[in-house]
């Protein structure tokens, strides 16, 4: 098993979403064979930590999975262990998104070439 950081990306909402868009980007540990399982076991990881809570006011706050966008091997131990994070506000949400989504689908297919070859 090797240890991989990866880059996963949610958008922050809160209330009605009636704000500048923001964007919480996590960096993780992943323990998986190789490249391909450690980019899905990241999105598994991410969807499971999508969440709505109350925020100050009484305003829900809630946390939308958008993709894992990063991915780099190392030689860590500690499997799904966020060791950094940043809230990005950005003017455009649905630019950001599918820059997100794009540096996924290039992930994803680096990791199935690898896997074939």
């Amino acid at each position: 098993m090797k240890w991989f950081l990866c880059k996963l990306v949610f958008q922050v909402i809160c209330g009605s979403g009636e704000h500048t868009p923001q964007f919480d980007e996590q960096l993780r540990l992943v323990c998986a064979e190789d490249e391909l399982h450690a980019f899905h076991k990241a999105r598994l990881l991410g969807e499971g930590d999508c969440l709505t809570q109350d925020g100050e006011n009484c305003i829900a706050v809630q946390w939308k999975f958008i993709d894992v966008c990063a991915l780099h091997q190392l030689q860590m131990e500690t499997d799904g262990a966020e060791i950094f994070s940043t809230i990005k506000e950005e003017a455009d949400a649905s630019v950001y998104i599918r820059r997100i989504q794009k540096s996924a689908g290039r992930l994803l297919e680096e990791g199935l070439q690898q896997f074939i070859n």
